[in-house]
């Protein structure tokens, strides 16, 4: 069976070999030995799985660290991740961006790395902090 690629192998349902392991737990091996007059072939003990139950249970014997980084490779939470990252990217420019207008420097409009920014605030700091002492 093919895989797209949101989906993992433990997003698959589990299969059955047999067609009798769905009826084990009512103790019967055939469909037929199970049915009751309703004509309903499976107990109530003996439901199939929904894919969420399936899921939950093959992650059961994983590690946490091996959750986690199941849980990260989903598109979902790449997707969630790269934009909490941009957020952040953006607000720390912004933050830079106004930092860099509060340093005099000539010509004003100069680009300025992020490093330059920060050694010359250090160095506007200290000369403000001498003006101040003088």
């Amino acid at each position: 069976m093919m895989l797209n690629s949101d989906q993992t192998e433990i997003d698959l349902p589990p299969t059955h070999s047999e067609p009798e392991s769905v009826f084990s737990d009512c103790g019967g091996g055939h469909a037929g030995s199970t049915e009751d007059s309703a004509g309903v072939g499976l107990c109530p003990q003996s439901r199939v799985p929904e894919q969420g139950e399936a899921v939950k249970k093959d992650l059961q014997h994983l590690s946490r660290e091996e959750r986690r980084r199941r849980r990260r490779a989903t598109a979902k939470y790449r997707t969630a991740h790269a934009t909490r990252e941009r957020i952040r990217v953006e607000a720390f420019n912004m933050a830079f961006a106004e930092l860099r207008k509060l340093l005099p420097t000539l010509p004003p409009d100069k680009k300025l790395s992020k490093i330059e920014i920060l050694r010359l605030a250090i160095c506007y700091i200290s000369y403000l902090n001498h003006v101040l002492d003088v």
